[in-house]
C-alpha cells in the first residue's frame, strides 16, 4: 500500500537529511525541484467553527475544541494544514513535511514513529496523524494527556484528494475552506490532463516502471499494483509497468526478469532516490535497466520524494511535472 513507500521515505529521509544534491552527469533535465518546493495557501483566511466532534479512522469520537496549536504528524497532513491557511498554528512537522513553510518547525518523528514526549512538549491542542502512525503506545499517550487526536486514512490513489481535504478540514472546523480547496485542487488537476498529448505510437499508452531506489543501503524496488503509484500514472495517461506485469504487492526486489516482464517505456523515480544511485548513468547500472526499453532510451522521469506519493493539494504540480517529462521530444 502508499503506506509503505511513506514508511521507506521517512527512513530515507532520517538517514540522507532533507537537503538535496545535483544528480550529477546524466541527470533529466526536467523535476519538480527542491527550489520551488512551497505550498500555495488559499487567498483567504479560514473561518473556523469550532468545537467540532469527527469521527477518526481508528473508531474513536474526537472532540476538537481549539485549533491554535496543531501538529500534523505526517508530511502529506502537514501540507494540507498549510494550504487551507492555517500554517501559522502549527507547532511541528513530520520529518517527511519538506516543504519550504514548515522547514523551520521542530521535528516530532523518527522514520515513521513518533515521539510522544516531543510531541506533548509543544502543548498542542489538536494532533492529526495516519493509520500508519505508531508506535501505538506513543499514540495511547498523546490520548491519554488529554490531546485530541484525529487519525487519517492514508491516501493511496487520485481518489483519495478529496477525502483527505475533507477529513482535515472538518477536524479543523474549516469545511468551508476544504471545500474551496477542494475545487481549486481538482480543477488544477483537470487543467494538467487537458494538456496530455495523444500516445504518438497507434495510441499506445506508454509503460512507466516506479522504482523505489536507496543505494546508500542497498534498497532496490519495483513498484506493484499497491505502491500508491498506479493512480497518478494512470491519470498522466500512462500504463504502470509493473501493475500491468502482474505485480499485485506493494513493492518487490528489482530483477532482470521483473524488469523484462515489466518493459516500461519510462522509469519513474524519487529525486533522492536517483541521487542515491549516482544519477541516470548509476540507474543503467543496476541489473536488468540496460536491458529494458527504459534503460536503452534513457528515459528517467524524477520527482521530489516530498511530493510524489501526496495525494494532495499539490498533486496537480507533480502531474505536470510528469506529464512534462513522460511526453518530451513528443514520446
Amino acid at each position: 500500500m502508499a503506506s509503505a513507500v511513506i514508511t521507506l521515505l521517512a527512513l530515507a529521509l532520517t538517514a540522507t537529511g532533507c537537503g538535496g544534491t545535483d544528480t550529477g552527469p546524466g541527470k533529466p533535465k526536467a523535476t519538480a525541484s527542491s527550489a520551488a518546493d512551497r505550498v500555495e495557501p488559499l487567498a483567504a483566511a479560514p473561518e473556523s467553527t469550532l468545537p467540532v466532534t469527527v469521527a477518526s479512522a481508528d473508531g474513536k469520537q474526537v472532540t476538537v475544541s481549539s485549533t491554535d496549536r496543531i501538529v500534523p504528524l505526517t508530511g502529506s497532513l502537514n501540507e494540507i494544514v498549510f494550504t487551507l491557511g492555517l500554517g501559522e498554528r502549527v507547532v511541528a512537522r513530520d520529518i517527511t513535511a519538506t516543504f519550504e513553510q514548515a522547514s523551520d518547525l521542530p521535528v516530532v518523528t523518527r522514520a515513521h514513529d513518533v515521539s510522544a514526549e516531543s510531541v506533548l512538549s509543544l502543548k498542542p491542542t489538536v494532533v492529526l496523524a495516519d493509520t500508519s502512525t505508531g508506535p501505538a503506545e506513543a499514540v495511547a499517550q498523546i490520548r491519554d494527556a488529554g490531546i485530541p487526536l484525529v487519525v487519517v486514512e492514508p491516501a493511496k490513489s487520485l481518489a483519495d484528494v478529496d477525502r483527505r481535504i475533507d477529513a482535515v478540514s472538518a477536524a479543523l472546523g474549516v469545511k468551508a475552506a476544504g471545500e474551496e480547496l477542494k475545487k481549486r485542487t481538482q480543477a488544477r488537476i483537470a487543467a494538467v490532463q487537458k494538456e496530455i498529448p495523444p500516445p504518438a505510437d497507434e495510441g499506445k499508452k506508454p509503460r512507466v516502471a516506479f522504482l523505489y531506489l536507496r543505494g546508500s543501503a542497498a534498497v532496490y524496488l519495483l513498484g506493484g499494483s499497491e505502491s500508491g503509484a498506479p493512480s497518478l500514472l494512470e491519470a498522466a495517461g500512462a500504463v504502470d509497468a509493473g501493475k500491468e506485469s502482474g505485480l499485485t504487492k506493494d513493492f518487490t526486489p528489482i530483477t532482470s526478469e521483473a524488469l523484462a516482464k515489466a518493459a516500461p517505456d519510462a522509469i519513474l523515480v524519487m529525486r533522492k532516490g536517483l541521487e542515491s544511485v549516482g544519477g541516470l548513468d548509476g540507474l543503467v547500472e543496476i541489473p536488468g535497466v540496460a536491458q529494458t526499453p527504459a534503460g536503452m532510451d534513457r528515459r528517467v522521469v524524477s520527482i521530489d520524494d516530498g511530493v510524489l506519493l501526496n495525494y494532495g493539494p499539490r498533486t496537480d504540480q507533480v502531474l505536470k511535472s510528469l506529464v512534462a517529462q513522460l511526453y518530451a521530444n513528443g514520446k
